[in-house]
């Protein structure tokens, strides 16, 4: 009986370690990335915000009011 129990954890050990390290743990890419930590994102929002603004700083007489 003890047998099937230690068996039955080292399958459940191997299959989470499977699941953490095995090969398709790479095919994600590593950390996922939220459109607020990317870069091109944030340049991209800033030109947009940029061009909406007519080139002027936030608060400025030239500012659209909505």
């Amino acid at each position: 009986m003890i047998y099937l129990l230690a068996l039955i954890g080292l399958v459940t050990v191997a299959v989470l370690l499977w699941k953490a390290f095995g090969p398709d743990s790479e095919a994600t890419g590593g950390r996922v990335m939220g459109p607020d930590d990317d870069p091109e994102f944030l340049w991209q929002v800033d030109r947009q915000n940029h061009r909406r603004t007519g080139g002027t700083q936030d608060g400025a007489p030239g500012d659209p009011q909505d």
